[in-house]
C-alpha cells in the first residue's frame, strides 16, 4: 500500500521577509510571504512496504511556499511575487549568505579602497598637455 505524503511529513506553517518591487508604481518593499516547512519524520510509519522504504530513504527537508501574489504596500495592486522559485530544499538553503550579513559586506567593500592606498595616477597618454595646444 502506498503512503501518502502527509505521513511522511510534518508540516510547520512560517512566514519569512522578501523584498519585492511592484512593477505598476516600481517601489520596492519588504513582505511577509507564507511559507509551509515540511520536515522529514524520524521514523517510517507502520504498513509501508518495500517500495515506502526506499522513497522514505530519499526524502529531504523543504520549504514550500503558499502565496504566490502579494499586495503592494504603496499603490494598492496585486502583483506576482517574481520567483521562480516556489519550493526550496532546507539544505540548499542552508548555504546562502542572510540578508544581513550580505548588507554588511557590501558597505565593508564600498568603505575599503581596492588598492588599499590612493589612487594611482593615470598613464601619461591621459594627462593634459602642459604646453597647450598648438
Amino acid at each position: 500500500m502506498a503512503l501518502d505524503e502527509r505521513a511522511l511529513f510534518t508540516d510547520k506553517p512560517e512566514t519569512r521577509q522578501g523584498r519585492y518591487a511592484c512593477p505598476k508604481c516600481r517601489r520596492t518593499g519588504d513582505y511577509s510571504i507564507r511559507w509551509v516547512r515540511r520536515l522529514k519524520k524520524d521514523r517510517l510509519p507502520p504498513g509501508a512496504d518495500e517500495v515506502d522504504r526506499a522513497k522514505f530513504a530519499k526524502l529531504r527537508d523543504y520549504l514550500l511556499r503558499l502565496d504566490d501574489e502579494v499586495t503592494c504596500k504603496t499603490c494598492g495592486k496585486k502583483f506576482e511575487i517574481p520567483s521562480q522559485q516556489s519550493m526550496v530544499f532546507l539544505d540548499q538553503l542552508a548555504g546562502l549568505p542572510n540578508d544581513e550579513d550580505l548588507e554588511k559586506e557590501i558597505a565593508a567593500a564600498a568603505d575599503a579602497p581596492e588598492d588599499g592606498g590612493e589612487k594611482a595616477a593615470p598613464p601619461p597618454r591621459f594627462r593634459p598637455n602642459s604646453s597647450g595646444w598648438k
